[in-house]
């Protein structure tokens, strides 16, 4: 069975990365309330709610897991990397972070994550003995390059999400053989989902659920010529171009696969805008690689498009990170100068949206290497294979 889980020694690791640049920015502690971070830095996933959970870490090699007491025996199941402490409830008659500044006492500049709310971090800072809160990205910088371990599970994230599409197609020639009516958007959503969840509890030996666990945006004709439109109860039709974007989290780690579709004989514009995003593509990869600069992929990839006469048709960026989010800096867009490092995964997905026909795009999560980089998703992508004969 594979496993899903960090051991304890990646994460020390991990936590070890972190405390590093707690020290090159002058910090004495951190306080983040990511859910994300929260799994990265102690391996504990949630659901988060109103009740705060949160992880303090200092630069004395102390970390501390803040949760409600309803989740304190599901940290101690999944073995948290960190001192677990707990409050009764909230909004509570003793205010939650209370029990965190009684364990952890008083503190020098404590750096906070970016993300958290005014309201969290008035909560917390109220009771926490702080000479200076700092707001700081540093653990979402940290999260950039990847463990081998996290690689592992990105790729076994990729082998699903795979095979999901793999099973969509097979739907779909399934109908078409038997003469019937083809499925609708929700039926092929509801059917490759429940494949690559079903994938999952076959194989994995304790699945980390996380939302979305497997599954994805599936539209057909028109309704794809919205970026990021929504299953609906449409059904598929001969001449159609359908997309299928589907991805899946395995240790709470994201990879997406997307490709789009033809049923039937393609005609000269499906093929031209097929064509067009597949070379873009492929441009896109050879552009993601060590010392380049996002905004430079983005670049190379996106002229592609416009070259070909279909700028008008565009309204995205190349991509974005991947990591315990599906859609995470560093972003392959104009402007993010952060430099491309081994070890990162982030997505190639250029895309075209023809208002009244259909949308186009074509997405690998991609990790870049020492020399390049590589699709971790390998379903076939060129027009001819997501042909499907009527």
């Amino acid at each position: 069975m594979f496993r899903t889980r960090l051991t304890a020694e990646a994460l020390d690791r991990i936590q070890d990365r972190v405390r590093s640049r707690l020290a090159a920015e002058g910090l004495d502690a951190l306080l983040t309330d990511s859910p994300e971070d929260v799994a990265y830095l102690t391996g504990f996933f949630h659901h988060p709610s109103e009740r705060p959970v949160a992880v303090w870490m200092d630069a004395d090699g102390d970390t501390v897991l803040l949760v409600p007491e309803l989740e304190r025996e599901n940290a101690e199941r999944e073995s948290a990397r960190a001192d677990v402490v707990s409050f009764p409830e909230f909004p509570g008659v003793v205010p939650p972070f209370r029990a965190l500044a009684d364990r952890v006492g008083r503190a020098g500049r404590v750096g906070f994550s970016t993300g958290m709310t005014w309201e969290r971090q008035s909560a917390a800072f109220a009771e926490l003995d702080a000479a200076e809160a700092v707001p700081t990205a540093l653990v979402t910088v940290a999260r950039y390059v990847k463990l081998p371990e996290e690689i592992a599970l990105h790729a076994e994230a990729a082998r699903i999400t795979d095979r999901m599409l793999e099973s969509g197609v097979a739907l779909i020639r399934e109908r078409v053989a038997a003469g019937g009516e083809l499925p609708s958007e929700a039926e092929l959503a509801s059917h490759v989902g429940g494949v690559g969840v079903a994938t999952m509890y076959a194989g994995h030996d304790d699945v980390v659920v996380v939302s979305p666990l497997a599954g994805g945006l599936v539209y057909a004709g028109a309704n794809s010529a919205y970026p990021h439109g929504l299953p609906s109860g449409y059904r598929l039709q001969p001449g159609d171009t359908f997309m299928l974007s589907l991805g899946c989290a395995v240790g709470g780690r994201f990879v997406e696969g997307e490709r789009t579709f033809v049923l039937g004989e393609p005609t000269a514009d499906q093929r031209r805008y097929h064509d067009a995003v597949r070379l873009a593509q492929a441009t896109g990869a050879s552009a993601i690689r060590p010392g380049r600069e996002c905004r430079q992929a983005n670049a190379d990839c996106l002229d592609v498009i416009r070259e070909a006469g279909l700028g008008e048709f565009l309204r995205h960026r190349q991509g974005h990170g991947i990591g315990l989010g599906m859609h995470e800096p560093p972003w392959l867009e104009d402007g993010d100068p952060t430099l491309l490092e081994a070890g990162m995964i982030v997505s190639n997905e250029p895309g075209i949206y023809i208002p009244g026909h259909a949308g186009y795009r074509i997405s690998d999560s991609m990790l870049v290497t020492e020399d390049g980089a590589r699709p971790l998703t390998s379903f076939p992508r060129d027009l001819d294979h997501c042909t499907i004969d009527l």
